[in-house]
């Protein structure tokens, strides 16, 4: 879907990094994350700069840079965003079906604002429905093109590194 409103790959790796969740990044770590030009990602954070999606501050003599969440479309890109990655929908039928989640957590490449194509999650729960997550999985590579691998814990360890997308 994005893919097919925004024709910069540049932009759309941005997009994803930036309105996933609360990132920062600045040019060089950026590009290398990437594996892009240092000029193609400069141009694409002018635009996004530009537009007002994206905020810069300077730290020392570096410029960060992170999404704008007072932009009047925030909450649309965060959403549009949300969906591309198949989260909200696969996030909703975890919660809603699997037994008693108590956290949800996005781990790996995509906590990092990367789309590898592999969505990395933890839950945490007790008896938690292993033959339904299956289905689940399946069912969301068939729709969003994203292999899911899910870990199940049954107490937080307390130094999971990612975004927690259920509980408290």
């Amino acid at each position: 879907m994005l893919d097919s409103l925004v024709t910069s790959k540049t932009r759309i790796k941005l997009l994803l990094k930036f309105f996933s969740h609360t990132n920062t990044g600045y040019l060089r770590s950026l590009a290398k994350e990437f594996d892009e030009s240092t000029n193609s990602v400069r141009v694409e954070l002018n635009r996004l700069t530009e537009a007002g999606l994206l905020v810069s501050e300077d730290e020392g003599k570096t410029k960060m840079y992170k999404a704008n969440t007072g932009h009047p479309f925030f909450d649309e890109i965060k959403g549009m965003v949300s969906k591309f990655l198949g989260l909200d929908d696969l996030m909703e039928r975890i919660v809603n079906r699997m037994g008693e989640v108590k956290m949800a957590y996005i781990v790996g490449d995509y906590a990092r604002g990367i789309d590898s194509g592999t969505i990395q999650m933890i839950l945490i729960g007790k008896d938690l429905d292993k033959e339904y997550l299956e289905f689940l999985k399946e069912k969301t590579y068939e729709k969003v093109q994203r292999k899911v691998e899910v870990s199940i814990l049954e107490e937080d360890p307390g130094d999971i590194q990612g975004i927690l997308v259920f509980g408290s």
